[in-house]
């Protein structure tokens, strides 16, 4: 699917998409990539939270109100709608002499999920990857990594356009360290950087902290009311915790070191409702592959449906004591560590706190409308019922269908761009727009595929981009636009010469006293005084006797050049025994 923004020119496309202007700002000047954006509608899913049940305070049968029951009943599920966002990366990789077209491989993949309710939006990103073959661009040393500023990039321009006035919004993921998520054997390929937990926490930090500090994305800061991250670590304390937040002056300020479930969970801005007090289970929004989500599954299956009504889990009661147990899990324990983050931004028009309890009258009234409308069409006698039972007779001349091939399945738009329940505008979406099975199937081969080797990349990106879109072309080419900045202690390499001026060469002083120079370069002799001459031990007094006098300086070399003689006393000498 081409948008009307763009003007073919031969095999590709002259592209005015607006996700390729916002990604030629961050991208640098001078060098050519390719994007592919995938995309599907808003389908119907699952909730993210379990319901809580209404408030114990209900009427009786007899109509009055106030009176406490045992039986808590459930509340209907929020209705949920999902859209999934999927885009790639591209770089050329042919030789000098070949098109710049002709090899392309694929160096980042991102997936994103965009949770949509009648209350809020979250967009969860669920798998980052890269294939460790950027270096081929032979960027300069120095420059921002285009991979975390097109993520920056690429968040910015679905929070911009998935953007509704009263309702809120929330960036959430978990940060997991695993070898590859997306390109099966990128792992072999010696030029990617695998990050540990503790790197790849650091690196969801500092990109989601662009969304919060900076001129970069100023605009789409400027539209929200306020915009707060948040970060928890399981098994670390807050001392800890601060050392993943980036090294910022409103670090401080823009970060806190904790969780908003409660702030984010529509069920706390009801207390008439729900009462005051959710249980975990009500506030924990449990997404695909997610660590706390396979927690949450555990608590719910030891746990019977109407205890779980009543009063909620056994053993974890609260948040705080949630978040203390997921420490003892596998994916935070024995030399593990996942950390959670979250950004949330608020609406400048707040949304009204009884919107919760409208929602279920006006559902209930309609459900009531439906049925009445129902029993009212209802045949009350057995011929009217024999009547619409029967087959209907076809009449009339056969006209035959011309025969259709199967290229690709037909993808059913919705009739709505705007409900109370999603968001869905033209300018947000994919270039290519698949139903949620054709989605699936894009992405199943993408992680059958191989990256391990260059040759082996070239033709697995080759293969995708065909087989995603039956052989068209669904290219958007990027020409870089930024400025590359480098710094200036890597701006002066090691090979420059370092040439002094006549002001700052140091003149040698000249000789006073030649005769001095002269008589300094012979050999010195060092003399030693009376005092530090040791004179040689006297062995007897015969020998000191027949000795003629010496001067000390004499006595003192003539001892060092003969040789020394250990002389043994009598009481060590060993007599030999006699032969008997």
């Amino acid at each position: 699917m081409r948008s009307p923004s763009q003007v073919g020119d031969g095999d590709h496309a002259v592209d005015l998409d607006p996700l390729v202007l916002e990604l030629a700002k961050v991208l640098p000047k001078g060098y050519t990539f390719t994007a592919h954006h995938l995309s599907t509608t808003p389908t119907p899913t699952d909730p993210l939270c379990h319901p809580p049940a209404y408030n114990a305070v209900s009427s009786s049968i007899s109509g009055d109100v106030g009176v406490k029951s045992k039986e808590r009943r459930p509340s209907k599920p929020l209705k949920t709608y999902c859209e999934k966002h999927f885009l790639t990366i591209s770089i050329g990789a042919g030789e000098e002499g070949e098109t710049r077209h002709d090899k392309q491989v694929l160096v980042l993949g991102l997936e994103i999920y965009i949770y949509t309710t009648s209350f809020s939006t979250i967009i969860f990103v669920s798998k980052a990857d890269s294939t460790g073959y950027l270096h081929l661009l032979h960027l300069p040393k120095g420059t921002p990594s285009p991979i975390r500023e097109v993520t920056a990039c690429f968040l910015s321009f679905l929070i911009a356009n998935r953007r509704r006035p009263t309702k809120q919004l929330v960036v959430n993921l978990f940060a997991r360290a695993q070898s590859q998520y997306l390109f099966p054997g990128s792992v072999k390929n010696s030029g990617k950087h695998v990050l540990d937990d503790r790197g790849l926490v650091k690196w969801w930090c500092r990109v989601l902290n662009l969304l919060l500090e900076g001129d970069k994305y100023l605009e789409t800061k400027s539209l929200w009311d306020a915009v707060h991250g948040y970060l928890v670590i399981p098994g670390l304390d807050n001392y800890e915790t601060r050392a993943f937040l980036p090294k910022t002056g409103e670090a401080a300020t823009n970060w806190t070191l904790g969780h908003p479930l409660e702030t984010i969970s529509p069920y706390t801005r009801d207390e008439g409702t729900f009462g005051r007090n959710i249980h975990p289970r009500s506030l924990i929004p449990t997404f695909p592959d997610d660590p706390k989500a396979r927690f949450v599954q555990e608590l719910e299956e030891s746990t019977s449906a109407k205890a779980r009504l009543l009063s909620g889990w056994k053993t974890p009661k609260n948040l705080d004591q949630f978040w203390e147990m997921m420490a003892f899990r596998q994916e935070c324990s024995s030399g593990r560590m996942t950390g959670f983050i979250w950004v949330v931004f608020e609406p400048r028009i707040a949304p009204k706190p009884d919107s919760i309890a409208a929602t279920s009258t006006i559902l209930s009234t309609s459900n009531a409308s439906l049925d009445a409308q129902s029993k009212s069409t209802k045949p009350t006698t057995k011929k009217a019922r024999r009547k619409l039972k029967g087959k209907r007779v076809l009449t009339g001349p056969i006209i035959p269908r011309k025969p259709r091939f199967k290229t690709h399945q037909h993808v059913q738009f919705p009739k709505l761009i705007e409900t109370p329940h999603y968001y869905w505008p033209e300018k947000g979406r994919g270039q290519v727009v698949l139903n949620d099975d054709g989605y699936h199937r894009a992405v199943e081969l993408l992680l059958h595929l191989e990256f391990g080797t260059m040759d082996q990349a070239i033709a697995s990106t080759a293969r995708w981009t065909k087989e995603v879109k039956m052989g068209e072309n669904w290219a958007l080419e990027i020409v870089g636009k930024r400025a590359i900045t480098v710094p200036a202690s890597t701006s002066s390499s090691s090979e420059t010469a370092n040439i002094l001026s006549a002001q700052t060469m140091r003149k040698r002083r000249p000789d006073s006293h030649p005769a001095d120079n002269t008589a300094s370069s012979a050999p010195s002799v060092n003399t030693l005084g009376g005092s530090l001459v040791r004179k040689k031990a006297k062995l007897n007094t015969g020998e000191a006797a027949d000795s003629p006098a010496l001067n000390q300086d004499q006595s003192h070399r003539v001892a060092e050049s003969e040789p020394k003689v250990n002389v043994l006393t009598t009481g060590l000498i060993r007599k030999k025994p006699k032969a008997s």
